[in-house]
């Protein structure tokens, strides 16, 4: 149970923020800039905002925010607010880029530098991940476990910290069905009986397989050694009952931050999938393609006909703007709770789900009212597309489909002496990539579970509203319309800033 002590409004949420300075990792991330850009607009007052980012050198670092974070039109608000002169004097004041990296020991700093950030630091925010379902397992290991140990490393050595807040994913929770409690893992503890999650042997088993491939004759090394990193990453996540590389390792990162931070007190915010900005600075933006949006994609270029997906089944999304406000009435709620490991989740599923079906009503909607106009002009007409409720409807549909022509083409390959070959071996390579997709994606495109934010709820109900600037920091997914949400703001956002 979580108690916040005290009523928060939206004056207390940004005064909170003067003179802090806050040291922010996944910073480019379409989280982390939501987060930088809000704090900036809220409280121009703000000390500090440290952003580590992986580049060779400070000019580098400098280059990289300017790119992908503040020159991108999230920012639109702030620069009808100062100018363009005047924000980029307010911005190099504000903020911070610094080469470095989580997966180092001291984020790859130097010693002076460490030294300086130790002193000035109030919060740490962590949202550096890799969000890859089949990424290598010495990368994922590295990024969402070895660098939360480090951030804590560094955590100790800050001397005014008021609190560390850790961004995870509501899927760390396991493939379950029924209500997912805001709990968090415990050391060692694994989604399958009988099994004990040793983070340690991990890392040395990730080390003896590199040595095995790499004393391995013959082939490309580094492809060979890229893919059987990947395939160690899944069969370690099954083994313990996660479905893939990316929810094992967020949960193994949990789990460390548990054992680690000591008197530091701590936040661990789930967020499900996050999707475009609902109301400011910008609503309908958003970056890089969330597993929902294939169905919006696939129908605005009308060459997806079909999709795995069950339209009864929630979808359990919330909105970009809604998380980064959840984050930053947290901080403020638990700032200096000395010890404290609080759990949340922001998601939608338990008081407002939003099924599969509202988004593909929406788009059905919006390209039958707008529809899309090839290079020459002409209308592109819209097609309804199938959807397929198991994995094994969809297994069955690719093998009549796709896998028994395949194995005709085969057998005319042979008996005219490979002149398909080509054809055939191009076209079971996308069979295959097809299927494993299906392998990797499957499980969470057919999600059956309901997230819990009992905790969260509490946050909420500390949250006056005097005034209407108190909406500031809302973060009640029972205050989202999802269809006029989907039709209105998230379609035209995927459409205006994915398919650019």
């Amino acid at each position: 149970m979580v108690m916040v002590d005290g009523s928060l409004d939206a004056e207390k949420i940004a005064g909170y923020f003067k003179g802090k300075t806050i040291l922010i990792t996944g910073a480019t991330g379409f989280l982390g800039k939501i987060l930088v850009e809000k704090i900036l607009r809220v409280q121009p007052d703000v000390r500090r905002i440290y952003l580590l980012v992986r580049a060779m050198d400070a000019h580098s670092a400098k280059q990289r925010v300017e790119c992908t974070v503040t020159d991108t039109e999230l920012f639109c608000l702030l620069k009808e607010k100062h100018g363009k002169g005047g924000f980029e004097l307010f911005v190099e004041e504000k903020v911070v880029p610094l080469a470095g990296d989580v997966i180092f020991e001291n984020m790859g700093l130097d010693a002076p530098r460490l030294e300086e950030l130790a002193k000035e630091v109030d919060i740490i925010v962590n949202g550096a991940a890799t969000t890859n379902f089949y990424e290598r397992y010495d990368v994922a290991l590295d990024v969402n476990v070895m660098g939360v140990k480090y951030l804590c490393q560094f955590a100790k050595k800050c001397a005014n910290l008021k609190m560390l807040l850790h961004v995870s994913t509501a899927f760390a929770a396991g493939d379950r069905e029924g209500l997912i409690m805001e709990r968090p893992f415990k050391k060692g503890e694994t989604l399958r009986e009988g099994t004990y999650l040793d983070i340690d042997a991990e890392l040395r088993l990730v080390g003896d397989v590199k040595k095995e491939l790499e004393r391995q004759d013959g082939g490309d090394k580094t492809k060979r050694e890229r893919k059987g990193m990947k395939e160690l990453g899944l069969e370690r996540s099954r083994h313990f009952g996660w479905s893939n590389t990316y929810v094992f390792t967020k949960a193994m990162g949990e789990m460390l931050l548990g054992q680690l931070h000591g008197a530091i007190p701590v936040v661990i915010l789930r967020p499900s999938i996050i999707t475009s900005i609902l109301r400011d600075p910008l609503p309908g933006w958003m970056q890089g393609t969330r597993t929902i949006d294939t169905i919006i994609i696939g129908y605005a270029k009308q060459n997806l006909s079909c999709f795995l997906a069950d339209l009864d089944l929630t979808m359990d999304v919330i909105p970009g703007d809604m998380v980064a406000n959840a984050m930053m009435v947290a901080m403020v709620a638990h700032s200096e709770e000395q010890g404290a490991e609080v759990m949340y989740h922001a998601t939608s599923s338990l008081r407002n789900p939003a099924p599969y079906g509202v988004l593909y009503e929406s788009g059905r909607r919006h390209f039958y009212e707008n529809p899309r106009l090839s290079k020459d002009g002409q209308v592109i007409p819209t097609k309804e597309m199938h959807f397929f409720k198991t994995i094994a409807s969809f297994h069955l549909y690719m093998l009549i489909k796709y896998k028994l022509p395949l194995e005709i083409l085969h057998l005319v390959n042979l008996l005219l002496c490979g002149l398909f070959s080509q054809l055939y071996d191009d076209l079971t390579r996308k069979y295959k990539f097809v299927m494993h997709l299906v392998d990797v994606y499957g499980p969470f495109a057919l999600f059956k579970g309901c997230f819990d934010d009992i905790n969260l709820e509490r946050l909420r109900l500390t949250m006056t509203k005097t005034s209407p600037e108190d909406d500031m920091f809302n973060f009640d997914p029972k205050t989202v319309d999802w269809n006029d949400y989907f039709y209105k703001i998230h379609i035209p956002g995927v459409l205006k800033y994915v398919l650019k």
